[in-house]
């Protein structure tokens, strides 16, 4: 027999501190501050400023103010962001740490961090320009990097790449769950990723956490790089779950790449919808026709043109 509603406060409380005593494992009371997802948040959104000066600020940053706007902005993040690590090592403090002050260590890590922002800048830049060379329809680099949600989802995955790097919990995925979250990508902050990167609309991309991506490579929605099976669970922690892409790689929408032996080679294409559970050697098409898929290397026709015309 159903339980009679509640109709107070009072009642409601009391419902709902039972299922506080029934129902554990969602509960986080009494136990260590985890970083704040809003707080998080609003520092992905400073990172990207700092990243993209002009682009993510609601008013004009003249080359005479730069410097002096650059360091303010600086000296906010190191503080958010500093306390955010402090609370994620208190959390679940790496072994290299042992009994260090995880204080001085939080503020370390984040300095170190914050200095790698020109070189994220370096790569960010490589993506740019493989996303407007690669899309007829970009009308500047600066619509990409102003308009383009690919340019968000991999600003994001680079810098919590960093993050993950030192084996800084939870900010990494809260960042690119965010990223996530606002332009329908998912990449993972553990995959590897290399330079002139370009997912063409983004949406429903799934790059899991042990995929390798080199240079030069494109895809598009609905690309799945994914493990085999999860139905080990946390024993295939640690594991090469995801597919390799090597350089040079074009793969079309809807295609799904599994498998953590799975080695794309370089120079190859991946048509669309295609369903790859096994290695292609490099300078492969693969294609489906009707229900068969079929993998030929490039080398073996004549008429093969280097990308597909859409």
């Amino acid at each position: 027999m159903n339980a009679a509603p509640c109709r107070t406060v009072a009642e409601l409380t009391k419902c709902l501190m039972a299922s506080y005593h029934c129902v554990g494992g969602i509960n986080h009371v009494d136990g260590k501050n985890l970083p704040s997802k809003q707080g998080i948040s609003e520092i992905t959104v400073d990172l990207l400023r700092l990243l993209f000066p002009g682009f993510f600020d609601e008013t004009a940053i003249h080359s005479s103010e730069i410097e002096s706007v650059t360091a303010a902005l600086l000296e906010s993040v190191l503080g958010r962001l500093e306390n955010e690590i402090r609370k994620s090592l208190e959390y679940s403090p790496p072994a290299r740490f042992g009994d260090a002050d995880l204080s001085a260590a939080a503020h370390s890590l984040t300095l170190k961090f914050l200095g790698n922002l020109p070189r994220v800048r370096d790569l960010l830049r490589t993506d740019t320009e493989a996303a407007y060379t690669g899309d007829p329809a970009a009308f500047s680099q600066e619509e990409v990097i102003v308009a383009y949600p690919f340019i968000v989802a991999i600003a994001v995955q680079r810098l919590a790449h960093e993050l993950y790097l030192d084996n800084i919990p939870l900010i990494p995925r809260i960042m690119t769950e965010w990223a996530h979250a606002r332009t329908g990508m998912d990449l993972h902050p553990g995959a590897k990723i290399g330079t002139h990167f370009f997912v063409d609309h983004c949406t429903g991309t799934v790059v899991g956490e042990t995929s390798e991506i080199g240079n030069h490579v494109k895809m598009y929605q609905g690309v799945g790089l994914v493990a085999r099976s999860l139905a080990a669970g946390q024993a295939l922690r640690g594991q090469k779950r995801h597919p390799t892409i090597q350089d040079n790689v074009t793969v079309y929408a809807g295609a799904t790449i599994i498998g953590g032996d799975t080695v794309i080679g370089a120079g190859s294409t991946i048509g669309a919808s295609v369903f790859l559970t096994s290695s292609v050697p490099p300078n492969s098409l693969v294609i489906m026709e009707a229900t068969n898929m079929r993998v030929i290397p490039k080398t073996s026709r004549q008429d093969f043109v280097p990308d597909f015309q859409i």
